[in-house]
């Protein structure tokens, strides 16, 4: 009986820690249109960047993003695998899975960004920074 109990524990431990990655890959497509968004934006004064930060277990494709101060920043997030989100400092952004947020890169600096939902053991190492120049 305790083994068993035991046995259980660890099954159950293991399939709560892998739902954190592990959802969000597989949507409709009217799951995906509903979740685009984006954010009043003010006008920049110089060019439009669109980036697109793909996330999986346990990384962003783009640990470093460098635009121009003035600049119209679109950044939509991809989740190939798992479920992650980012969370912008400085310009209080979030982006969820297959959203998008614009906003005017106002401010000179190093912004770092990180995942903004628990995802697992890795999670602390899914970092980046927007470097504005």
């Amino acid at each position: 009986m305790k083994k068993w109990l035991g046995t259980l524990g660890i099954v159950l431990t293991i399939a709560l820690t892998m739902t954190g990655c592990g959802g969000g890959g597989d949507k409709d497509t009217k799951d995906s249109a509903a979740a685009s968004s984006s954010t009043a934006v003010s006008e920049g004064t110089g060019t439009t960047k669109d980036i697109t930060i793909e996330a999986k277990n346990f990384e962003f494709d783009q640990p470093e993003i460098k635009v121009n101060k003035g600049d119209t920043v679109s950044i939509t997030l991809k989740n190939s695998q798992g479920n992650h989100g980012i969370e912008l400092a400085g310009y209080n952004k979030e982006i969820k899975g297959d959203q998008t947020v614009t906003f005017v890169a106002d401010q000179a600096g190093e912004f770092e960004f990180h995942c903004s939902i628990m995802c697992g053991g890795g999670h602390a190492k899914m970092t980046g920074k927007l470097i504005v120049q």
